[in-house]
């Protein structure tokens, strides 16, 4: 995150797992990795795929109207999947790469009147991530933009909001317990991804892959005022 610390991180989860593997720190089978939200299970498979067992996950107000302003109106659900969400799939936007400054502005407006309006998660919670779906290719059930707390898009599908369209599809009934949902991003990449109820709860299982592109050394120079970094 181009702005601090998230809760939690679905790909960069999924990206952690492949990385230890190819360091030779852990091997194939199920490891317990604690976040800032709640331990989670990550399971490492073969062929660089990872399967995390998210946070409880659930949708927390359903129909939330926003006025955009110039943009208009959009209903939405307000869900938590490890980060707070904002999830809408009735608008008129294209959900393409090639729209990416379109969905930007659109997904930043919606951040804003959520703030206006003083929408929030549980216990006041912001909501600093919003999710826009449409039709997918590929065979995917569906294709999304996510706008991040930095104003970045994610590359990856959300594993985080992935879990919070599960908690939504399945209090809806339109996906059951164990079935599988095929999550396409804006680049195009997939996750795969079920749900199973704990309570009124809903537990993800996010499945993705990663690869390690590069070993680095990092060097930090104390006699360099900008070691630690840039700060305002």
């Amino acid at each position: 995150n181009n702005v601090g610390v998230l809760n939690m991180c679905g790909h960069g989860t999924i990206g952690l797992a492949v990385t230890l593997a190819h360091l030779g720190r852990i091997r194939p089978g199920n490891h317990l990795i604690e976040t800032p939200v709640g331990n989670i299970t990550a399971t490492l498979h073969d062929h660089h795929r990872v399967t995390i067992t998210n946070v409880a996950s659930y949708r927390y107000r359903a129909g939330v109207e926003l006025d955009l302003g110039q943009e208009g109106r959009i209903c939405g659900d307000v869900a938590w999947g490890g980060n707070w969400f904002f999830l809408a799939k009735d608008h008129a936007e294209r959900i393409a790469y090639d729209n990416i400054p379109r969905l930007t502005a659109v997904t930043v407006a919606i951040r804003t009147a959520l703030m206006r309006q003083g929408i929030t998660g549980a216990d006041g919670g912001e909501i600093d991530h919003v999710e826009l779906f449409g039709p997918a290719n590929d065979g995917a059930d569906a294709r999304n933009f996510v706008l991040c707390p930095g104003g970045a898009y994610d590359r990856s599908p959300c594993g985080t909001g992935t879990s919070a369209k599960l908690a939504c599809l399945m209090a809806d009934g339109q996906l059951q317990a164990g079935q599988t949902w095929r999550q396409q991003s804006i680049v195009g990449s997939i996750f795969e991804a079920r749900g199973e109820w704990q309570g009124e709860r809903v537990i993800p299982h996010i499945t993705g892959t990663a690869h390690v592109n590069a070993e680095s050394t990092l060097l930090f120079d104390l006699a360099d005022p900008f070691c630690m970094g840039i700060q305002g």
